[in-house]
C-alpha cells in the first residue's frame, strides 16, 4: 500500500516546530483547492498555444482540443507521480511564461514549426533531468542563502498576489496614459462578483474557518453563475463559458498531437542559436521551479532549521521529467505550480492533496466544460490571500544587515515587475553576488551561487548575443 504520510513537522517562521498530522479530509479538500485555482490553465494553455485572438497569427497555433486533452494529461500523470514519488502537495501543470516562450520566441519569432518548438522543450527537459541524477541541481538549491530563499518565497507570493488583482480586472494596464498599470473600471458583473468573494473568502479565512479558501471558490462561482444568468443574460463574462452552465458535461478526449517532435530545428536555427535557445528555456524552467519549492516548502513547514528540502532531489527529478514530457505531450514544460500554496494553505501536507488534483485533471480531459464554469473572479481573491500567507516571513529577514537586505528587496519586486519568478532570482543572485565580493565579503558566497550568478549574467545578455544574428 501507498503511503502518503511523510509526518513533516508544521511550523510558522520563527517558532517552535511541532510535530502535526494530516488528515484524509483535509488532503482531499486541499487537493480540491489546488486544482480549482490551477483549472484556468486547462484553457489558457491552449488558447496561447494556439495564439487565441493575436491579429495576424490566427490559424497558426496547435488546436485547441487536442491541446486541452495533453495539458490535463500532463498535469495529472505528473501531480500524480509527485504525489506518490516525492509524497509532497506539489503540482504540476504546463508552466506559464514557458508556454508563452514557445508560442512567441520559438513559432511567431523563431520560425520554427511546433514539433520543432516542443522538442526544444524536451532537450532542456533531458538537460535538466541530467543535472538532476548528478545532483547538481538540488546542490545549486542548497548553496541559496536562507535570506534569498525567504526573499523568493516572499517575492513569490507578491507575484501571485499581483496576478489575483490583474486576471479579476481589479487591476489593469491602460490603453493610453504614462502609468505602466492603474485601478480596472469598478463596474461590470465580473469585478462585482470578484469583490463579492474577496469580503467572503477574507472572512471565511480571518474567522479561520475550515476549507475558507475552497469554499470562497465554490460561493463564489455559484454567485457568479446566478448574477451572469440573471442580469447579463449569460454574457457578462468575456472568457468563453466562464459563469455559464454547460451546454455538456462530457467530451471525448483528442490524442492527435501527443508525439510530434522534430530535431530539425538545430539545422533551421544553427547549432549556437540553438543551444542558446535550449539553454534560455531551461534556465528559466530550472529556477522557476526552485523559488516555487522553496516558497511552498516554507510555508508548509517542510524545510529543515538550515532551509534544505528532505527528498528535494525527488521533488526535482518529476519536475525535470515533466518538462520531458510536456514537450513529448506538445504541450510546453510541465512544472512545479506555485498554486499549491493555495492547497497548503488549506493544510495539504502530503503527496496525497498531489494526487488529487492529478486526478481531477484527468477528469478534466473529459469534463472540460464543467471545469470551464468557474470564472477568474472566483479564484483570484484565493491567490491575493495566498500571497498574503507567504509574506508572514518577511520578520526573518536581516533588514539591518544592508548585504542581505537588499539583495532580498530587488529579488521580491522584480518578481511581480516583471511578471516572471526566473528574472526575480536572477536579479536577486545577481545583486547579493556582487554585493557580498566588493564588498570584502565574497568568502561568504557559496561558489555555485557564483555560477549561477554567472549564468544569469549570459540570461540577461541573450539580447545582445543573439543581436548579430538576427
Amino acid at each position: 500500500m501507498i503511503s502518503f504520510r511523510n509526518h513533516m513537522p508544521i511550523h510558522s517562521p520563527g517558532k517552535a516546530r511541532t510535530s502535526q498530522r494530516t488528515t484524509t479530509a483535509t488532503e482531499v479538500r486541499a487537493g480540491a483547492t489546488t486544482f480549482m485555482v490551477m483549472a484556468y490553465i486547462i484553457f489558457v494553455n491552449p488558447l496561447i498555444l494556439g495564439f487565441g485572438g493575436v491579429p495576424g497569427l490566427e490559424g497558426k497555433g496547435l488546436p485547441f482540443a487536442p491541446t486541452l486533452t495533453v495539458t490535463c494529461l500532463s498535469a495529472g500523470l505528473l501531480s500524480i507521480a509527485m504525489g506518490v514519488f516525492a509524497k509532497y502537495p506539489l503540482a504540476l501543470a504546463p508552466g506559464m511564461g514557458l508556454n508563452a516562450v514557445v508560442a512567441f520566441e520559438l513559432v511567431a519569432g523563431r520560425g520554427l514549426t511546433w514539433p520543432q518548438a516542443m522538442t526544444v522543450v524536451l532537450c532542456e527537459g533531458l538537460a535538466i533531468t541530467i543535472l538532476v541524477l548528478t545532483r547538481f541541481r538540488e546542490a545549486m538549491m542548497t548553496a541559496v542563502p536562507i535570506g534569498l530563499k525567504r526573499a523568493i518565497g516572499m517575492g513569490i507570493g507578491l507575484f501571485i498576489a499581483f496576478i489575483g488583482f490583474f486576471t479579476s480586472g481589479f487591476v489593469v494596464k491602460p490603453a493610453a496614459g504614462p502609468l505602466p498599470v492603474g485601478l480596472g473600471t469598478l463596474t461590470g458583473l465580473p469585478i462585482v462578483v470578484f469583490l463579492v468573494g474577496f469580503v467572503l473568502t477574507a472572512v471565511l479565512l480571518a474567522r479561520r474557518v475550515r476549507g475558507a479558501l475552497l469554499i470562497g471558490i465554490v460561493v463564489t462561482t455559484v454567485v457568479a453563475i446566478v448574477l451572469n444568468g440573471v442580469l447579463a443574460g449569460w454574457k457578462g463574462f468575456a472568457t468563453p463559458g466562464a459563469a455559464q452552465l454547460p451546454h455538456a458535461l462530457v467530451q471525448a478526449p483528442d490524442f492527435s498531437t501527443f508525439g510530434r517532435i522534430d530535431f530539425g530545428f538545430f539545422t533551421r536555427l544553427g547549432t549556437v542559436t540553438a543551444l542558446l535557445a535550449i539553454f534560455s528555456v531551461m534556465l528559466s524552467d530550472f529556477f522557476d521551479t526552485m523559488g516555487t519549492i522553496i516558497a511552498v516548502g516554507e510555508q508548509g513547514g517542510f524545510l529543515g532549521s538550515d532551509g534544505r528540502l528532505p527528498r528535494a532531489n525527488r521533488v526535482l527529478l518529476v519536475d525535470s521529467l515533466g518538462a520531458v514530457f510536456g514537450g513529448l505531450a506538445n504541450a510546453s514544460s510541465a512544472t512545479t505550480y506555485i498554486e499549491s500554496a493555495a492547497g497548503v494553505a488549506e493544510g495539504a501536507r502530503t503527496g496525497l492533496a498531489a494526487v488529487v488534483v492529478g486526478v481531477l485533471f484527468l477528469l478534466s480531459m473529459f469534463f472540460a466544460p464543467l471545469a470551464s464554469v468557474i470564472p477568474a473572479q472566483a479564484t483570484a481573491p484565493v491567490l491575493i490571500l495566498v500571497g498574503l500567507l507567504m509574506m508572514s516571513i518577511a520578520r526573518e529577514i536581516a533588514w539591518d544587515d544592508y548585504a542581505e537586505a537588499i539583495p532580498a528587496f530587488v529579488t521580491m519586486l522584480v518578481m511581480p515587475f516583471t511578471w516572471s519568478i526566473t528574472n526575480g532570482i536572477g536579479a536577486g543572485f545577481v545583486t547579493y553576488s556582487a554585493i557580498k565580493l566588493l564588498g570584502g565579503r565574497g568568502g561568504q558566497v557559496h561558489f555555485m551561487v557564483y555560477v549561477a550568478s554567472a549564468a544569469f549574467l549570459v540570461y540577461f545578455a541573450l539580447p545582445l548575443i543573439e543581436a548579430p544574428a538576427k
